[in-house]
Formats: structure tokens, sequence, C-alpha cells
């Protein structure tokens, strides 16, 4: 048996007020279609067939690394209609599985377990829930022995079947040939003038199948996004989500609503995360981290006992123990700190290794450096890496110390032990253990008299 997905993303999304494809809309650093993608990759799916119509160019770049099949919908005809696009790809021996491009949250296991439920015995399998207001939603017509019997839009019901609070979600699962067979009859008699796909529950039941169902565990695995008002709510929701599964692996977070998880995040025991705090794509935090408030960290990984400072920024770095940064850090990539090393309030790192215990403490801009331990740079100090046309590494060594106002002019190198006068301008090579500085002489300018405003 073989599983295919077909992913509907072919709608406009209105709603929206964008530019952008509903279905490129972001949700925690993802579009709401990679979202989808990725859950269908989970489930090891022989082909993903997405439907693509508005924009569908757009849809295509955006996803065009992803391994991904396009099928083109050029009239939107409803959702029975975007299938029908896809039966060319689908054999008879196929299982299909339909998911929806703006509905981006559905669990792996979710829909492992609907999956199970088909069977030649039941080549139909639906993803239903219970809602407190299914306003909007579909309702599941039962019979008597609680049986499926069809679906009803909503603005198809009767008054008696919009008091059913049983929903679709539009998620199903069925095998090849039934499927192909139910969508070539399916008919556009209703409300809406459009071949629903939920037309062929009644057709299964025609055929004397009969249709199971299943249930998420949670409301949010079905919720879909129509506008950026549900977009919102969406991303509050699944942050909150995000939150809890990292208190439950230890971390203490002093506010879940004020924290933005854009990607993968692990931690260790007692990791701290303060207010308004960004993680983004893969960021990994020792045991006994601590995150100040509205700091920022895409792809990071932090040792334990760091300490990062309120207002820091740290991408594509690696910072090891007992490391403390910030306040008003900012990291870029390439930099790789060791134990021990303390970058202060207004250092600027980029491409940087600094060896263990070295201090950069207070405004200062080191980049692409190699910088040995037990380091001391002074106030104001930067390595000149960049001549206008080329990079240019600075190298210093063990036990250094620069003083303030001290400019080193890249390729240089400084060796161990050395000392760099405050205000030297160093355009060449250091020797170990001396001091070197250079300093033009100072005068004063005996009955100077200062300007005075006209």
């Amino acid at each position: 048996m073989l599983m295919k997905v077909v992913i509907l993303a072919a709608g406009k999304g209105t709603r929206m007020r964008s530019s952008l494809p509903k279905v490129l809309q972001p949700l925690a650093g993802k579009t709401l279609l990679q979202h989808v993608v990725d859950t269908a990759k989970e489930l090891n799916a022989e082909q993903i067939l997405t439907v693509v119509g508005h924009q569908s160019h757009l849809v295509e770049e955006a996803m065009a690394d992803q391994g991904v099949d396009f099928v083109a919908q050029t009239e939107q005809l409803g959702t029975g209609h975007a299938v029908q696009q896809a039966i060319p790809e689908i054999a008879d021996n196929d299982t299909v599985l339909v998911l929806y491009g703006d509905v981006p949250l559905t669990a792996k296991n979710t829909l492992e377990d609907l999956l199970s439920s088909v069977s030649d015995e039941h080549p139909l399998a639906l993803l239903t829930i219970n809602l407190d207001n299914p306003t909007g939603y579909g309702r599941i017509v039962r019979d008597q022995h609680l049986a499926v019997q069809a679906i009803v839009e909503q603005k198809d019901a009767n008054p008696e079947q919009l008091q059913i609070t049983e929903v679709n979600t539009g998620i199903l699962a069925a095998k090849g040939a039934q499927l192909k067979s139910w969508l070539s009859q399916l008919e556009s008699n209703n409300a809406q003038g459009e071949f629903y796909l939920t037309d062929i529950i009644a057709m299964s039941v025609a055929d004397g199948f009969a249709v199971q169902t299943t249930q998420p565990e949670s409301e949010i695995e079905v919720l879909g996004v129509n506008d950026k008002c549900q977009l919102q709510a969406l991303e509050r929701q699944y942050q909150l989500q995000l939150a809890d599964e990292l208190m439950v692996q230890g971390a203490t977070i002093i506010d879940a609503s004020r924290l933005d998880i854009r990607g993968t995040v692990e931690v260790a025991s007692d990791v701290q995360i303060d207010v308004n705090v960004v993680l983004e794509n893969t960021v990994k935090l020792g045991e006994n981290v601590s995150i100040g408030a509205n700091c920022v960290l895409k792809n990071v990984e932090v040792a334990a006992n760091s300490v990062i400072h309120p207002f820091s920024h740290l991408e594509d770095c690696v910072v090891g123990k007992n490391v403390n940064i910030g306040p008003y850090a900012r990291l870029r990539p390439g930099t790789e700190l060791a134990d021990e090393v303390r970058i202060g309030n207004f250092v600027e790192t980029k491409k940087a290794k600094i060896g263990k215990g070295s201090k950069v403490n207070h405004l200062s801009y080191v980049g692409d450096t190699l910088m040995g331990e037990g380091c001391n740079i002074g106030a104001g100090s930067i390595t000149c890496n960049y001549d206008g046309v080329n990079k240019h590494q600075t190298v210093i060594g063990n036990k250094v110390f620069v003083g303030s106002d001290s400019q080193l002019v890249a390729p240089v190198e400084i060796g161990d032990g050395a000392t760099i006068g405050a205000g030297s301008t160093i355009t060449k090579d250091s020797p170990a253990g001396e001091l070197t500085l250079s300093r033009s002489k100072q005068v004063t300018l005996k009955g100077w008299q200062k300007p005075v405003k006209k």
C-alpha cells in the first residue's frame, strides 16, 4: 500500500487582505503550507501533491525545494473539484490523505489514527470534532445507530441539522479506487454551485461502506485560517502550546504569553527565559542557562550556566559554559565563544573565535578574529577587518591586553602576552610580551581662544 497526500492550497484568501496567497502567511516562523508539508513528510508519504491556483507561481517558488509535486486548479469550483485535479496521480491501490494548506497544526499521531481506520472493508475515514459553537462547519449526520450518513454544509442544513455539534474538519483518508469513483460522480447542485468533497460520504454509504471517524486530541489541530485575526489567534494558541512543551522539559518561563518560538528549541533543566524573548530556527539551551528580557536568538547553541542579559541579539553562533553576554550585545554569524568568556554591553562580534576567559567588555567590535585565552579588550577597541573590497583576519594570542580606543588593522597578529597601549592604531604585527603603541605627540596651545557664537 502506498500513501499519497493531497494538500488543497489553491484558494485566494481574500479576507487576508494581503498580496501573499493565504497558504504562505506565516505562523511561528513558517508558512501555513510549510507546516502541513512537514507533517506529511513525517508520515512518510510516497508523494505529496499540492493543488495550487491563485498566484500559483508564488506557492511553487516558496516550496520549490520541498520535494512537492504541484497540480493546477485553474478554476476554483470547490473542494471536490480541487481533489479531482490530482486523480491522474492516484492509483487504485493508493491510500489518499486529503489535507488543507490553511489548517496547519494537525498532529502526526492524529493523522496516523485516521489512516489506520482505512481498509478495503472501510475505504473512507473522516476526521471530525465536536464543537460548542459549530457555526460555519458542515454537520456530521448520523442515523439511529450512530452510523455516518452524510455531511451537510451550513448553508444547506435544515434547523434540526444545525443543532448538530459534531462537524467535519475537511480532513479525510480514502482508498484510491473508491475515491476516484466517487469524485467522478460529484455534482454542483447546492447553494454554492460547487463540487463538494463532502458529498462522497453519502456515496460511500450508498455503496454499502460504513464511514469510519476519528477525532483529534485538541481543537487547535483542526483550526483553519481565513483572515489576519484568525491567524493571530492561532499564533498565540500555538505559542502557548510550544511554551508548555518547554516547561514540561524543565524550563522556567516568566510569562508564556510573551515568548515567541519560530523553530525548534531544546532546553535542559532549570533554563530560565524572561519576557519578550524570540527563539528562531534551531536553538539549544544547556542547564541553568538564563535568557534576559527582549533577547533574540537565531540558530544558537548555549552551554550550561551561561547568562544572556537583556536586549542581546545572537545569530548563528556557539556559546560555551559560564559565559556572560550583554546587555545590548550583538553576536553575528560565525561567533564562537569558549567557556568563561565575557561579552559586555554594546559589543558586536562577527566570525570571531574567542578563547577561554577572554573579555570584551564595552563598546567594541571584534570581526574576523581568532582570539586566544585570557585576553582583555579595552572599551572602544575595534578590529578593522574590511579594506573596502576584502575581509582580513586579526590573530590575537593568549593573555593579550588591548588598551581602550585601539584599532587593530587587519591582517595583523598580536603575540602572546602583548600589551597594546590605549589609543593605538596597530598596522604591523606586535611581538609577544612587549608593549606596542602608536600615538602622536601631545601639545598644548597656550593662549588659544574658544570660538564665540556670532
